[in-house]
């Protein structure tokens, strides 16, 4: 067995193991949380079939960075001794960390391993190059592998990174990002849930899963706009979530997973414009169900939210922020660097972190990013599936 430890510390979840394994050996909440049926903070495990139904949360890293060391020491101390089963002061660590990280936060991260772990030796790297350096690998005779050098779109918890990776080094002068990540979309779908059926602002873990399982990317969201608005089974975003119930089942589910596919399967010609007098019923229909909303139901429907909430990523104007898009960035990332490297760059895309996961995610920013770039260049997207 190997005596690096390979610990990637995310601000929404750990993935670690020993370096040379293919997969993680450990992926958990890098958080305590405390259910309404204990009064203190419990440790995540892989296997947690606790009710977790407006479960407390903390977490020891805010916005990308770490504010509470005593917090993550405590975490990390679960996962060596009790998950990963290794000893530090005979080990090795590779540890991640964000761009950018500030001095200060390096120094108590170092604190962290060396005196109150005692690991041996600490190897730092940012995910980019990381990412860069596992593709690079994974496809030796690909332009990627032999110009060493790459785009890298890192969609994490806390923010979005686009950063140019050259011989395995970040350069940071052409980083850009976006202050948006997974937890602002989870953010954003219990709002968008609460105001049109019931609270679910305290339910942060039963929110991630929804996103998870039933979000996706819209390639045309005029078209599923007009879609989400039909009555029964014309619209094909219509879906139902069940909420645990803390008896017959402490984890909320899909009601029915196929028929939360059929937009996967629809073809575009399916969208027709409705006509008024269909669109008028409708909204009476809709004005009489909220007169008699059921407060004690366990189970609400999701229609445009499902694409609405992915749409951040690629329009944050629309909502108000003053942001670019995530198409926009990549330009911007891109034009930063040498002309010389610009048409390997397009080529080279790699898309990294949790929340390019969503379905049709490549083929919309494929779709965002043609008209922005030069005729001249390519635009390759490469995504990878196992992070």
């Amino acid at each position: 067995m190997s005596n690096v430890v390979v610990l990637d510390n995310g601000g929404g979840l750990i993935k670690a193991g020993q370096g040379g394994e293919r997969d993680p050996a450990v992926v958990i909440p890098n958080c305590l949380y405390r259910p309404l049926t204990s009064k203190k903070f419990l440790h995540p495990t892989t296997t947690t079939e606790e009710d977790l139904t407006s479960a407390a949360i903390r977490r020891p890293i805010d916005r990308g960075y770490l504010i509470n060391p005593d917090l993550q020491r405590d975490i990390w101390s679960h996962l060596f001794n009790s998950l990963l089963h290794v000893s530090p002061s005979s080990s090795s660590l590779l540890l991640t960390e964000p761009l950018f990280s500030l001095p200060s936060i390096q120094r108590s991260t170092d604190e962290l391993i060396f005196e109150d772990f005692g690991f041996n030796s600490l190897f730092v790297a940012d995910s980019p190059s990381l990412a860069h350096l596992y593709e690079s690998s994974r496809r030796p005779d690909s332009l990627l592998s032999e110009a060493q050098c790459s785009l890298v779109v890192d969609c994490g918890f806390s923010f979005t990174h686009v950063a140019p990776v050259f011989q395995n080094c970040t350069l940071n002068y052409g980083v850009k990002r976006i202050d948006l990540g997974g937890k602002a979309l989870t953010n954003y779908l219990k709002e968008l849930v609460s105001y049109r059926s019931i609270n679910v602002m305290d339910e942060t873990f039963l929110m991630d899963d929804v996103k998870e399982k039933l979000c996706f990317v819209s390639l045309d969201v005029e078209t599923d706009l007009q879609i989400a608005r039909k009555q029964g089974k014309d619209n094909l975003f219509r879906c139902t979530y069940v909420l645990p119930d803390g008896v017959t089942h402490k984890k909320g589910y899909v009601e029915d997973p196929e028929a939360a596919q059929r937009h996967l399967r629809a073809s575009p010609s399916a969208a027709m414009e409705p006509n008024k007098e269909a669109y008028q019923l409708e909204t009476i229909a809709k004005t009489e169900e909220r007169k008699r909303v059921d407060l004690t139901k366990n189970e609400f429907d999701l229609m445009n939210e499902r694409f609405l909430v992915p749409e951040m990523i690629f329009q944050p104007a629309d909502l108000g922020m003053n942001e670019a898009g995530l198409a926009e960035c990549i330009v911007r990332a891109v034009n930063a660097c040498h002309s010389y490297l610009r048409p390997v760059l397009y080529q080279s895309i790699i898309l990294t972190g949790g929340s390019t996961l969503f379905p049709r995610f490549a083929e919309r920013l494929q779709k965002d990013l043609r008209p922005l770039v030069p005729h001249e260049y390519q635009v390759k997207i490469t995504t990878q599936n196992d992070i």
